[in-house]
């Protein structure tokens, strides 16, 4: 048993169509660690946070939002369109701070949002 993470957020998992590629994005933009099940499950660990990606034939956008943070957003964007994902929502400002959405390489869409600038 768990207490501490009880009624927590605990583990998110990322479907897509391309495994060796969408590791690959999440490693160079992120940093995030990886490590490989099966050919089909993948997990990874972003120093706070574990989930997975299970790979599928198709992938479709919608559902919940991943927002991720990141102190120099310009910088995270750059590091997206460079290893082959797509700016969806250029970055706009909300209360709080700043934040912009992307797609990985599988049309999954994420955010990265920061209150700094």
């Amino acid at each position: 048993m768990n207490a501490t993470n009880d009624r927590r957020i605990d583990y998110i998992e990322l479907p897509v169509t391309d495994m060796e590629k969408t590791k690959l994005f999440y490693y160079k933009v992120f940093g995030w660690k990886m490590e490989t099940w099966t050919p089909e499950y993948a997990s990874f660990h972003d120093g706070r946070l574990s989930g997975g990606f299970r790979l599928e034939k198709k992938v479709k956008a919608g559902g919940a939002l991943i927002v991720l943070y990141a102190s120099d957003l310009e910088a995270i964007q750059r590091r997206i369109v460079l290893a082959e994902g797509k700016i969806t929502k250029p970055t706009f400002a909300f209360p709080g701070g700043r934040r912009f959405h992307f797609s990985d390489p599988n049309g999954n869409e994420l955010a990265v949002w920061s209150n700094v600038g």
